[in-house]
């Protein structure tokens, strides 16, 4: 990074190390820190609740495929319909033959919508499974999320996507993404990574405080939590494809509604005296 003019040139910085057209990405580390942070952290809420190695193993899968199928499935549908209704199949391709060569791009589209449904699906599928109650993992769950998240936006960070909307030159924070354009813009990426990060402060001081909370509540807050920040932090950002320019809110907002509502349903609900685990 360097200084200039009042804004910090973010020149990016997309491979930790590349093999011809093959390389290890910041980005895909953050993906994989976000795993080994969450994993940690719940390793620490099983023990204290007595669940067992092999019952946060066999959580862990399920969460891993639905967060990435998800995650994909989700960029796909909402954003690039068009392109991929006709061959579904280049969805879960790593590779791209843009310019008539092929190479090795990982899953490039990731859409953190799609992610939350296939955590729920896959959250959903792991309660049946072990028959544990799907509010009660759900509340444990919500506690690491936002973690996670804030590893991924910092991953967006590293990569100069996602970036920000223009932003005054003498803002102290301001960011010029030199491989975007010359402009200096709201680091908006780390904007929500930190407002992640103060939802999982407020997530883990209520759990602490109360290890057995009304069933769906850190559920409840964590939806909202998560989904406002997202919902706020899309008017610091610059919509990711055209067709967005045309709506009054664009995507990101539209597919945060259905969650806050959700979560402000779990939270006001009767509470459900019966225990469950």
């Amino acid at each position: 990074m360097d200084f200039i003019l009042n804004a910090i040139q973010w020149s990016g910085a997309e491979n930790i190390f590349s093999i011809g057209s093959f390389g290890i990405r910041y980005y895909s580390m953050c993906w994989l820190l976000a795993f080994v942070v969450s994993y940690i952290l719940m390793s620490k809420v099983f023990k204290r609740e007595r669940k067992t190695q092999d019952d946060l193993d066999r959580l862990t899968m399920y969460i891993f495929v639905g967060t990435i199928l998800g995650a994909r499935v989700g960029h796909c549908l909402f954003y690039e319909f068009d392109k991929y209704i006709t061959q579904p199949w280049l969805m879960f391709l790593p590779f791209s033959n843009e310019g008539g060569e092929w190479r090795f791009t990982g899953f490039a589209g990731l859409a953190s919508h799609g992610g939350a449904i296939g955590i729920l699906i896959g959250l959903y599928l792991y309660a049946k499974k072990t028959k544990t109650d799907f509010l009660w993992i759900a509340d444990r769950l919500l506690l690491v999320v936002p973690v996670a998240a804030a590893f991924i936006r910092i991953g967006n960070f590293m990569n100069s996507e996602i970036i920000g909307k223009v932003a005054d030159p003498n803002l102290p924070w301001a960011v010029i993404f030199t491989k975007v354009d010359n402009t200096p813009r709201h680091p908006a990426q780390l904007y929500e990574a930190l407002g992640y990060l103060v939802l999982s402060v407020i997530l883990w001081v209520t759990y602490q405080k109360n290890s057995t909370p009304k069933k769906g509540l850190l559920f409840g807050i964590g939806l909202i939590g998560l989904f406002t920040i997202r919902f706020i932090m899309e008017f610091f950002k610059e919509n990711q494809e055209a067709f967005e320019d045309t709506m009054f809110i664009n995507m990101g907002q539209l597919l945060s509604v259905p969650f806050i509502l959700a979560g402000l349903y779990l939270i006001f609900r009767p509470a459900d005296t019966k225990t469950v685990k």
